[in-house]
């Protein structure tokens, strides 16, 4: 039998990050106490990591509506969602597709909130790259500003629509990569996110209209790069052990 390393359960464990809207009250058949922790519905809302008020291009009305009504309310679904499994999971009689439809809804909150979370705590920076991670993306891409302009022409094609782009750390090649996501459910297995960006319109048509390459400038004005520098570290040691 092939040995199951520490390596792999770090893998397990960091695969995959997984929505927005909210559903109405839950039926419970147990106090959240009760319930095993994955159906409690106990997840709350991260306060802002950044003063709003001073970011670069992108104003404090839009961050602010962006957290409480599309983030926290990503939040309020997800632990909604977990109520009403917890309430249905001991149901014999329960038809598959019924719980198979909140599962699927479990994965795109649970991705939205993940998300959200990262993308709010990797803003607030003065968009200046340094530390490993530009070592590390200098390594890949041959430049910094190379990297730049692939990001950059991978958040130009979900324009228009809905999606996110994340700079990740895939773990099963050993490659940093720009990715791709039309929505929240989607993210390479093994891969953890180091840069995320938010192209979903409630992120940027309040201040920008359709104009999203101007949003996407103003992004990259107020990346936090030590913040980004500080996941990378973290999966880097992981990955040397």
């Amino acid at each position: 039998m092939p040995k199951y390393t520490r390596r792999d359960a770090v893998r397990t464990i960091l695969a995959g990050t997984l929505g927005a809207s909210a559903i109405s009250s839950p039926v419970m058949a147990a106090s959240p106490a009760d319930e095993p922790a994955p159906f409690q519905g106990k997840h709350k809302p991260i306060p802002l990591p950044f003063n709003p008020a001073k970011l670069n291009g992108i104003s404090e009305k839009l961050i602010r509506s962006h957290w409480e009504n599309n983030y926290t309310g990503a939040v309020n679904a997800l632990n909604d969602i977990e109520k009403r499994l917890g309430a249905m999971r001991n149901d014999k009689d329960l038809p598959g597709f019924i719980y198979g439809d909140l599962k699927r809804e479990e994965l795109l909150r649970t991705g939205s909130v993940v998300l959200h979370e990262l993308y709010f705590a990797n803003l607030g920076g003065d968009g200046k790259p340094g530390g490993s991670i530009a070592e590390a993306i200098t390594k890949t891409f041959g430049a910094v500003e190379a990297w730049e302009a692939e990001f950059r022409k991978t958040a130009a094609a979900l324009a228009g629509g809905s999606g996110w782009v994340t700079l990740g750390y895939n773990q099963h090649t050993g490659e940093l990569h720009n990715y791709w996501a039309w929505d929240h459910a989607h993210n390479p297995p093994f891969t953890v996110p180091l840069l995320v960006l938010d192209m979903y319109e409630h992120a940027y048509h309040m201040d920008y209209g359709s104009a999203a390459a101007k949003y996407i400038g103003a992004f990259f004005q107020n990346i936090n790069w030590e913040t980004v520098d500080r996941r990378a570290q973290a999966v880097f040691k992981t990955e040397r052990k």
